[in-house]
C-alpha cells in the first residue's frame, strides 16, 4: 500500500472539497497513428474508437493508411468530469482512456464492411489531477491477438499521438497541494489450498474496504486472478496491471512506468519476514498460486485530508487505523454461474453464498502508515478461514464484503469492463430474496438470545446470581456447575425444547438465505455445506450473545460527532456544574479532533490553570506555542504559568518576546509591567505601563477622529475596540460565569492622560488595566487579575466602576468567597442597575447559595433587558432548572427552547424533553431527547427519560435497551431511578435482570 509523493500535501491542508459549479469537459483528440504496418503489413483503411469508463465516446471517420504506416485521424471527442456524474475524480484517478484501432475491410456484395480490432492503447489521466491542463502523449499500440488465418508481427512498434486537455484545472493549486493518492497493489496469493483448481468457471477475487470522506466506504475489488501451476516464479521487476478485467490486447493492461520491484523478505511489513520463513516463501512462489499484479488507486479529497509531517490521510482513514490496526483483506474463490444463454436461474439471482467455494481473510497491520516518514507498506500476510467472530474481534468489522455487501460489490464490478454494460434494476424477486435472507438471520439471532436468556435463568435458579464483589469462580467449580446444568436440562426435557426452538430458525436460514431446498447429490457436498453453515451459525451466535451479555448492541453506541464549538460549550457546561472530570474529557476531545488547533490547547490550559494543575497548563500552552512560535497569546500564557510555577527568568523571556513580536499590543506591555512589579523592578514596570498608555492614547485619538468624521457626515460611527492580541485568527472563549467588562458595548473614554471626548454623559473609563483584566479573566489568571484591579483602583478619579466590581466579584466567586462576592455585585448594581451582566452575576451567586427564588428573579430580570448578557446560555439553563423544580413545566419548556435556539446542547434539549414528558407530550419529549442523544449519547439522564417514555409507550425491547444504557452510564439522579423502578413495576416490564 503506497501513498505516492507526487500528491503529498503541503503545510496548508485546509482546502475545501474539490467543487465544480459546472461539469468540466475533458477534450480528447487522436491526432494520428504511426507504424500501423508493424501490426499488420497489408492494412489499408482504419478508424479509431475512443472509450472511457465503459462508454464509447465516438468513432473517427475511416482513414486510409499511408505506405509509411501513418493514418491521420484528427478526431476529437469529449466527456464531462463532475463530482456527481459517472466520471468523477475517483474514476479519473484509476481508469485510463482506452483507444482501439479498428481495421475496415473491403465491402463485399450484400454484406457490410468487416471491422476487426487491430490494436489497443491506453492513456493514464492521472496527470490531470496533478496540475496539468493539457496532456500530449504517444501511446503505444498493443496488438490484438489474430485469428489462425492471420499473422501479426511479434514486435509491433505502432502508437497513437493523443492530446487530452481541459479548459480549467480539475483541481486548484490548493486542492492539488492538499490532496493525496492512495494506491493498493495486489500481487499474488501463494500456497493456495486444494480447492483452487482450473476445472470449471472460477473467479479468484480479493477485496477490502477503504473509509472515505463522510460515511462513504470504497470497496476495492481485485478480480480475475490467474491460477498458475508449478513453475518458475514471476520475474522482478514486472509491470502492474490496470483493473480493467477483460481487454482485447493483453499488452495494454500494463500501467505505464509502474512496476513491482520486490525486495528482501526482511524489509517487508508482513507476517512472514523471519529467517525460518525464507525457504517456505521461495517454494510457495514457484508452486500453485493466484496472480493478480493489479493496482487500484483512491483519490483522497482535500477537504478530508489531515496533514501529518510526511503523509496525508482522510481523517476517517487515519482514525480507523488508530482505532483498529488490522484491516481485513478478503479472498474468495467464486464459482461462475453456467445457466443457459439469456436466462438467469433463481440461484444466480439470490443464492450468493452458495457460489463461494472458498472464503478466507488476511489481517493487514496498517499501523506502520501512521509512523512519520512511512509512505508504503508491503509484505506477505497469512490467510485464515473467514469466521465472523474472529474478524469482528480483530477488526471491529461486522460484515463480509463477499457475503453481505454483494450488492455494492456488483456495482463496483460493473464499472470495470471495457464496453458499455446494461445495468438493469434489481427485480422484485431479488429484493424479496435479500429481505427474507436478512429477516431469517435476524430471527435466528433473536432466537439465540431468547434461549441464552432462558439458560441463564436456569443457572441462576440452580446456583444463584454471582455478584461482582464475590470474586471469580474457580475453574473446577465452573466445570461442576456446567455438568449439573447439563443434567438438569436433559432430565427436565428443556434441552430438547431449546433445540426445537432453534431448529425452526436454522431451517429458515437454510431455505431463505442459502436457498437450499433439494437433497445433496453426495456425502461430500453435504459435509461441505454443513461446515459452511456451521461457521455462519456460530458467528451469528457470538454476535447475539454479545448483545445479551454485554448489555448493549454488537457495537457500542457510536460516539457522536460534535463540532469543536459544541465540545467547548459542553466543557463549559460541565465546568459550571462542577463536574470537572467530564469537563476535562470534553476539552481533551476537542484536542483529539484537531491536534493542530492552537485555541483548543489554550482553552484546555486555561481550564487546568484554574483548577490547580499548573504543570498541565504549562504543557498545553507550550504545545500551542510549538504550533506557532509567533502566537502572542501563547507567549503571554506561557509567561503567566511560568510565574505560577515560580520560573521567573523563563517568564521574563516570554513577556519580552511578546512585546517584541507585537509592539502595538496594549495587553502585552501591561502584563509585562505587572510581572516586573511582582519582581520589585518598578523602573521597568513603570516604563512598560507608560508604553501601554501611549498606545491606548493613540488608539483613543484615532477612534475620536473617526467619531468626529462620522458625526460630520451624519453617520453613526462603527468603531472596534482592540481585540485580544493573538497574532492569529483564533479567539479565546467567553468566561464560563459570563463576567466581562462592559467597555466593548459602550463608547470609550480616555485614560487619565488622554484628552476628553465630546461633552455629554460620560461612559465608564477605559484603561490599560481593565483591557488587561478582560483578557486575564478569559484565561483564569486570578493572581494577575488582582494585581491589575489594584492598579485600576489607584488610577481611577471618580471611584470604582461597574466593570471593576464585576471583575472583583468574579475572582471572589472562583475562590468561593460568596459574602465578598455579594458585596461587589451589590455595588455593581448600585452603579449600573440596567446592566444585564450584573444581574446575571447576581443570579449565579444566588443559585450557588441555593436561594432559588432570588436567582429566578435575577434571571427573569436579565431576560427582560433588550441587550443580552454575555452568558445567556447559563442564564437559560439555570432558570429552566428552577422552573422544572417548581413544576412550572410550560415556562421551563419555553426557556429551554430559547436556549436551544441560542446555543443548542445536550442539556438544553434534555430540559425540553423533561418539560414535555412532565406535560405528557410524549412525542415532543422523545424528539427532544433524541436531539440530546445525538449531541451527547453518554448522558445517563437522557437515557433514563427515554426509558420512561418507552415504558409508557409499551415498547418493551426499547425500554430494556434504554434502561441498560441508563445503568451502564451510572445514573446518579436517585429520584429518577426510583421513578423508573416504580414505572417498571407498574407496567411489568423494562428491567431485563428481573
Amino acid at each position: 500500500m503506497e501513498v505516492p509523493a507526487e500528491l503529498a500535501g503541503g503545510k496548508d491542508a485546509a482546502a475545501s472539497l474539490p467543487s465544480m459549479s459546472q461539469p468540466i469537459p475533458v477534450e480528447i483528440t487522436v491526432v494520428k497513428a504511426q507504424d500501423l504496418k508493424t501490426l499488420k503489413s497489408n492494412v489499408l483503411v482504419t478508424l479509431v474508437r475512443v472509450e472511457y469508463n465503459g462508454e464509447v465516446l465516438g468513432d473517427s471517420p475511416k482513414t486510409g493508411v499511408l505506405p509509411s504506416g501513418t493514418a491521420e485521424y484528427n478526431f476529437s471527442t469529449s466527456f464531462e468530469c463532475s463530482p456527481d456524474g459517472p466520471n468523477s475524480l475517483e474514476v479519473i484517478v484509476q481508469k485510463p482512456l482506452l483507444l482501439t484501432v479498428l481495421e475496415v475491410g473491403p465491402r463485399e456484395k450484400k454484406k457490410t464492411e468487416k471491422i476487426t480490432p487491430l490494436g489497443q492503447a491506453v492513456v493514464d489521466l492521472l496527470p490531470l489531477l496533478q496540475g496539468v491542463r493539457s496532456l500530449k502523449v504517444f501511446a503505444p499500440l498493443y496488438a490484438v491477438p489474430a485469428s489462425s488465418s492471420e499473422k501479426l508481427h511479434p514486435k509491433a512498434t505502432g502508437g497513437l499521438e493523443v492530446t487530452v486537455s481541459t479548459k480549467e484545472l480539475l483541481l486548484s493549486a490548493t486542492q492539488f497541494s492538499s490532496g493525496n493518492l492512495l494506491s493498493i497493489t495486489m500481487e499474488a496469493a501463494y500456497s493456495v489450498p486444494g480447492v483452487f483448481t482450473v476445472e470449471g468457471q472460477q473467479n479468484y477475487m480479493a477485496c477490502l474496504q477503504i473509509p472515505a470522506a463522510g460515511e462513504k466506504e470504497l470497496l476495492l475489488l481485485f478480480q480475475n486472478g490467474i491460477l498458475k501451476a508449478d513453475g518458475e516464479k514471476e520475474p522482478l521487476p514486472r509491470p502492474k496491471n490496470w483493473p480493467l478485467g477483460t481487454i482485447l490486447a493483453p499488452g495494454a493492461l500494463a500501467i505505464p512506468n509502474s512496476f513491482i520491484v520486490g525486495g528482501p523478505y526482511e524489509d517487508e511489513d508482513g507476517d512472514l519476514t523471519r529467517s525460518k520463513d525464507r525457504e517456505f516463501r521461495r517454494q510457495a512462489e514457484s508452486t500453485k498460486r493466484i496472480v493478480w499484479d493489479t493496482e487500484r488507486r483512491c483519490y483522497l479529497d482535500a477537504a478530508a485530508v489531515a496533514v501529518a509531517p510526511c503523509i496525508c490521510f482522510v481523517p476517517s482513514l487515519q482514525k480507523r487505523i488508530a482505532e483498529c490496526r488490522y484491516w481485513p483483506v478478503e479472498l474468495c474463490k467464486m464459482s461462475m454461474a453456467s445457466g443457459g444463454k439469456g436466462k438467469t436461474s433463481k440461484a444466480d439471482k439470490g443464492d450468493e453464498d452458495k457460489q463461494i467455494a472458498f472464503h478466507g481473510v488476511a489481517y493487514v497491520n496498517m499501523m506502520h502508515l501512521l509512523c512519520p516518514g512511512v509512505k508504503q507498506i508491503r509484505g506477505a500476510f497469512r490467510v485464515f478461514s473467514y469466521q465472523d467472530g474472529e474478524v469482528f474481534e480483530k477488526t471491529r468489522i461486522q460484515h463480509s464484503i463477499f457475503r453481505d455487501l454483494r450488492s455494492q460489490l456488483s456495482l463496483a464490478k460493473e464499472g470495470l469492463g471495457t464496453s458499455p454494460v446494461s445495468r438493469a434494476a434489481p427485480t422484485k424477486a431479488q429484493k424479496e430474496d435479500k429481505d427474507s435472507s436478512g429477516t431469517a438471520v435476524e430471527a435466528y439471532e433473536k432466537c439465540v438470545t431468547s434461549v441464552a436468556a432462558a439458560i441463564l435463568r436456569e443457572y441462576h435458579e440452580l446456583f444463584g446470581k454471582q455478584l461482582p464483589d464475590q470474586g471469580v469462580i474457580d475453574h473446577g467449580t465452573l466445570e461442576e456447575q456446567r455438568r449439573q446444568l447439563n443434567y438438569e436440562l436433559n432430565t427436565s426435557g428443556k434441552y430438547f425444547a431449546f433445540k426445537e426452538q432453534l431448529k425452526h430458525s436454522v431451517v429458515k436460514i437454510v431455505r431463505e438465505k442459502y436457498l437450499k431446498t433439494e437433497a445433496f447429490e453426495n456425502q461430500g457436498q453435504l459435509q461441505e455445506f454443513l461446515s459452511e453453515l456451521y461457521v455462519f451459525l456460530v458467528g451469528h451466535m457470538h454476535i447475539a450473545l454479545n448483545k445479551l451479555l454485554s448489555g448493549e448492541d454488537v457495537s457500542s453506541t457510536p460516539t457522536p460527532c460534535a463540532t469543536n464549538k459544541q465540545l467547548l460549550l459542553f466543557a463549559r457546561e460541565a465546568e459550571a456544574n462542577r463536574d470537572l472530570k467530564l469537563a476535562s474529557l470534553f476539552y481533551s476531545q476537542r484536542i483529539a479532533q484537531d491536534q493542530c488547533s492552537i485555541q483548543s490547547w489554550l482553552d484546555y490550559g486555561a481550564f487546568c490553570l484554574l483548577h490547580k494543575d499548573a504543570t498541565k497548563a504549562q504543557e498545553c500552552f507550550k504545545k500551542a506555542l510549538c504550533l506557532d512560535p509567533q502566537h502572542t497569546q501563547s507567549l503571554l500564557l506561557c509567561g503567566i504559568v511560568a510565574v505560577k510555577l515560580q520560573h521567573y527568568e523563563e517568564a521574563e523571556i516570554f513577556f519580552e518576546d511578546a512585546c517584541c513580536l507585537e509592539p502595538s499590543s496594549i495587553i502585552a506591555w501591561t502584563l509585562s509591567g505587572l510581572f516586573y512589579e511582582l519582581q520589585n523592578n518598578y523602573i521597568r514596570a513603570e516604563r512598560n505601563f507608560r508604553e501601554a498608555k501611549k498606545l491606548l492614547q493613540a488608539q483613543l485619538e484615532e477612534e475620536r477622529r473617526i467619531l468626529e468624521a462620522a458625526e460630520a457626515e451624519g453617520k453613526k460611527p462603527s468603531t472596534a475596540p482592540e481585540e485580544i492580541p493573538d497574532g492569529s485568527a483564533d479567539k479565546l472563549p467567553e468566561v464560563v460565569e459570563g463576567v466581562t467588562s462592559k467597555e466593548k458595548a459602550t463608547a470609550l473614554q480616555e485614560a487619565p492622560e488622554a484628552p476628553c471626548l465630546a461633552p455629554g454623559p460620560q461612559p465608564p473609563p477605559c484603561t490599560i488595566f481593565m483591557k488587561t483584566v478582560e483578557f486575564l479573566m478569559k484565561v483564569n489568571a486570578v493572581r494577575f487579575v488582582h494585581k491589575a484591579l489594584a492598579h485600576e483602583l489607584l488610577s481611577l478619579q471618580g471611584g470604582p466602576t461597574c466593570a471593576y466590581y464585576l471583575a472583583l466579584a468574579w475572582t471572589y466567586s472562583l475562590q468561593e468567597d460568596l459574602p465578598r462576592c455579594e458585596e461587589c455585585v451589590c455595588e455593581a448594581i448600585r452603579i449600573d442597575p440596567t446592566n444585564p451582566n450584573v444581574w446575571a452575576q447576581k443570579g449565579h451567586l444566588c443559585y450557588l447559595k441555593k436561594d432559588f427564588d432570588k436567582a429566578k428573579n435575577c434571571y427573569e430580570q436579565v431576560i427582560s433587558f433588550v441587550e443580552d448578557a454575555v452568558d445567556m446560555h447559563f442564564v437559560y439553563l439555570r432558570l429552566g432548572s428552577i422552573y422544572l423544580e417548581e413544576k412550572e413545566y410550560g415556562r421551563a419548556k419555553q426557556i429551554y427552547l430559547l436556549a436551544c435556539d441560542n446555543s443548542a446542547s445536550c442539556l438544553t434539549w434534555l430540559g425540553v424533553g423533561i418539560a414535555c414528558y412532565r406535560m405528557k407530550e410524549m412525542v415532543e419529549a422523545e424528539d427532544a431527547l433524541s436531539e440530546a442523544n445525538a449531541l451527547n449519547n453518554t448522558n445517563a439522564e437522557v437515557w433514563g427519560y427515554l426509558t420512561l417514555i418507552c415504558l409508557h409507550g409499551g415498547r418493551q425491547l426499547e425500554a430494556e435497551q434504554c434502561y441498560k444504557y441508563t445503568i451502564k452510564l451510572g445514573l446518579k439522579n436517585s429520584e429518577l431511578l426510583q421513578e423508573i423502578d416504580a414505572t417498571q413495576s407498574r407496567f411489568g416490564f423494562g428491567n431485563p435482570s428481573l
